[in-house]
């Protein structure tokens, strides 16, 4: 009853014009963004960033959970319509979306899609409000000891989200640390990395890295792209709404993919693309016509979107609860949270128990807005997909300046976001992946802090580490998240 009562309060603080306002414009952009080839519902997030730093946190927050919802959705539109994934989320669509495209059916493709990531999406957030304040009530018994174990099995994820190559991994999530490092030491007040520069003693900011990595470098990296040929759609929308009865009999796999996908978005380090694959082959194993699949039928498109769209409830668990990302772009929003004051952890339910349910209520209001929109714009949608590249990494590329420069008003932060979108850039084209570097900067300075709170309240003795139950368990998953993906590597060999 008190969860209902405080969900019904936030339905009341959220339900503002200019929240509802916020919650359509994001979801737009998302839409837009995660339709166009190559351009990421994270590269979105990180952009739109900036412009929430004046806004309330409640309007702020909401913007950018649109803008998270309508991108991971947008990157079905062009997987459907020419066979490339807007977002690697949507790999899995590929599969039976443009066999259907093939078939003049892509209005069908496109209609399921829409309607399987607005499901997926409110089933990952009713698991979200269940799970997330039992959660934080657990985790508000830790202490130094066990956060310190909690952040260091944050940073294994590392190993998780190198995508089967560790090494390449753990070499961005060493210079995510080390940049965390610079700036002055919050406990002897030594400037550390700071080369002399007074600027330097606040450290670095998160957005501007933020954006150097996940968008500057998209832009570089899609430009020297520009020469090669662009793929169109030339096909025309005809039939988009597909029937009740029919559609009665893919609720199952629906219902199911979005509980697999909001589980695997709960577990840090995994994100959309797995789930999409893993539901996918769920429901290709349970099928009764398995042999269709990959053919260009409508199950297949409904499993891998309602899984995909599903990780966003469930990647906010970790974050919100814990203060560690799920996955990319709760890494980024994880920095929105921090600039609005909003530190995400057990205690944000705490201190401000009442943003953290309107924020809930705007998560399943996005969805619904999701709905409305990709029903109105469907077919205005499909043109996005053809936008060459030559008009839009100007945009992109301004907008980059604006946000970097806006977070505090100094040269510094757009040197410091070119830098990284160089530096972005030799990761993208060398295959480095961008997700650990973030998560290195964000979780560096938290183990850091842990881990000298704990040895002082020990006075330099470790084993109050091994004395933690919870820290022993969280350090026993650590070493099983940084092996795993190394004996998978092995037996891959």
């Amino acid at each position: 009853m008190q969860l209902l009562n405080q969900l019904t309060t936030g339905f009341v603080d959220i339900f503002h014009v200019a929240n509802l306002s916020a919650i359509t414009l994001g979801v737009l952009v998302g839409i837009t963004v995660g339709a166009l080839p190559g351009l990421t519902a994270t590269m979105s997030v990180a952009i739109i960033t900036p412009v929430t730093f004046s806004l309330p946190p409640e309007i702020g927050i909401a913007l950018l959970l649109g803008v998270f919802v309508g991108g991971i959705y947008g990157g079905s539109i062009s997987a459907i319509l020419l066979r490339t994934p807007g977002t690697p989320a949507a790999i899995a669509t590929v599969f039976d979306g443009y066999p259907m495209t093939q078939q003049g059916r892509a209005g069908e493709a496109l209609y399921m899609a829409l309607f399987a990531s607005v499901s997926g999406g409110i089933i990952s957030a009713i698991i979200l409000i269940t799970i997330a304040p039992q959660l934080a009530k657990i985790a508000l018994k830790f202490g130094p000891a066990e956060y310190f174990g909690l952040t260091v099995f944050g940073i294994s994820i590392i190993a998780s989200v190198s995508g089967g190559r560790v090494v390449k991994g753990l070499i961005p999530g060493v210079i995510g640390i080390l940049l965390s490092t610079v700036g002055m030491d919050a406990f002897t007040g030594v400037p550390r990395f700071t080369f002399g520069s007074t600027e330097m003693l606040a450290g670095l900011n998160l957005i501007p890295v933020l954006i150097g990595v996940f968008a500057t470098s998209e832009v570089f990296y899609q430009v020297q792209r520009a020469d090669e040929k662009q793929m169109a759609f030339k096909g025309e929308i005809k039939k988009i709404y597909i029937g009740i009865r029919k559609m009665r009999s893919y609720a199952l796999t629906i219902i199911r993919s979005g509980l697999i996908g909001t589980f695997i978005g709960i577990v840090p380090g995994t994100g959309g693309g797995i789930a999409a694959f893993i539901s996918y082959s769920e429901a290709k194993r349970t099928s009764k016509k398995p042999e269709k699949f990959g053919t260009g039928i409508l199950e297949g498109v409904a499993a891998a979107e309602s899984a995909n769209n599903a990780t966003t409830g469930g990647a906010l668990v970790p974050m919100l609860t814990l203060g560690i990302p799920g996955d990319p772009v709760t890494a980024v929003l994880i920095g929105a949270f921090m600039i609005q004051g909003l530190q995400p952890g057990p205690l944000l339910f705490q201190q401000f128990g009442r943003t953290v349910f309107a924020l809930f209520a705007g998560l399943l209001i996005s969805n619904v807005i999701l709905f409305i929109l990709g029903m109105i714009g469907l077919r205005l949608f499909t043109k996005v997909a053809n936008l060459p590249v030559q008009v839009l990494a100007p945009i992109i590329l301004l907008l980059c300046f604006v946000g970097s420069y806006s977070v505090a008003n100094s040269m510094v932060d757009v040197g410091a976001m070119l830098v990284m979108g160089v530096i972005g850039y030799f990761m993208r084209k060398y295959e480095f992946p961008g997700a650990p570097l973030v998560i290195g900067m964000i979780l560096g300075p938290m183990v850091e802090k842990s881990l000298r709170q704990a040895l002082t309240s020990s006075y330099g003795s470790w084993m109050i580490f091994l004395k933690s139950p919870i820290c022993v368990v969280f350090l026993c998953l650590t070493l099983s998240s940084i092996l795993l993906p190394i004996v998978r590597q092995r037996k891959r060999r």
